[in-house]
């Protein structure tokens, strides 16, 4: 999940809906299309990211990006889409993953049975983040009904609808980095806790997202992964450059840890991306094209 938000002067939406749709052009170009396409936020936008990720002959990256883009819509026509491709258990557990965090993004009371029946999926990437979902949802629910007491949360600044709100700012650093690192604790503190760090983005705050890498828990992993992208802090590239040379590592992991080094952008980050280019699992590559990509588009040059 590329962190960048897409630049103000947008390519036409048919030179948009076509590189995205022709499977033969480069991975980094079909990206930048959708988040074009995002940027752009209208319904038809939307209905050509749901038609591009029911296309199965697509890439698992491909896929898990348009159903991460579509859930940051968070509009309830993508809901049926995103409960079919969740209910399909023969497609990657990568892309349901996905789509049932869009799903907790969209946050609509219809898509709660959906979550509640995959909680018990038998992918646990599937399972965790529908548990996951179905909490955000209930709390989006019970926050417009009035029903959630609780003080100012700390602001995020990246304007990403997450699958979880972050913790109030009134609890410390230290309280946050407890609750994260507790690998038997409840999976949406933990989350609130990674929200947190993420905004505050101190030395401190990244330190402590580094050390969760050390949980055992994939999806969650993957998400630290996603959020040290989005902080840009070179402080964690060590930690990174651990987990993406970590061939035992879930790919899901490693997926978002080169996507996070492309972000970050720094020339060991390059020379590290570069390295796997060549890797044998394919989501590992393409994320590696992907993020140099990035670096290449966003760099002072351009």
């Amino acid at each position: 999940m590329p962190s960048h938000s897409a630049v103000t002067e947008t390519p036409s939406f048919e030179r948009l809906r076509d590189a995205l749709l022709d499977l033969s052009e480069p991975v980094g170009k079909r990206t930048r299309a959708i988040f074009y396409l995002r940027s752009r936020g209208g319904l038809e936008d939307l209905q050509v990211l749901l038609t591009a990720l029911l296309n199965r002959q697509d890439s698992e990256l491909m896929r898990h990006e348009l159903a991460y883009v579509i859930g940051q819509f968070q509009r309830e026509e993508a809901c049926d889409t995103l409960h079919q491709v969740l209910a399909d258990e023969s497609d990657d557990g990568m892309v349901r993953h996905e789509a049932a965090e869009a799903l907790g993004a969209i946050g609509a009371a219809q898509s709660l049975p959906v979550l509640e029946k995959y909680s018990a999926d038998a992918a646990p990437e599937v399972s965790d983040t529908c548990k996951l979902a179905a909490s955000l949802v209930k709390y989006k629910l019970a926050k417009a009904k009035g029903e959630v007491v609780e003080g100012e949360v700390d602001r995020n600044p990246y304007l990403s609808e997450d699958p979880a709100p972050a913790a109030e700012k009134t609890v410390a650093t230290a309280e946050l980095r407890k609750v994260l690192l507790d690998h038997d604790g409840d999976m949406f503190a933990k989350y609130r806790a990674m929200f947190s760090l993420r905004n505050r983005n101190t030395e401190e705050a990244a330190l402590a997202l580094a050390d969760a890498f050390a949980d055992p828990n994939a999806l969650f992993k993957h998400e630290v992964a996603y959020v040290m992208g989005q902080m840009e802090n070179p402080v964690t590239v060590p930690a990174l450059k651990k987990v993406l040379l970590d061939e035992t590592e879930h790919r899901m992991v490693r997926h978002e840890a080169a996507e996070a080094l492309g972000a970050i952008g720094t020339t060991e980050c390059e020379e590290i991306l570069k390295h796997y280019l060549k890797d044998d699992v394919q989501v590992v590559r393409e994320s590696c094209e992907v993020a140099l990509d990035i670096m290449d588009y966003w760099a002072p040059s351009k």
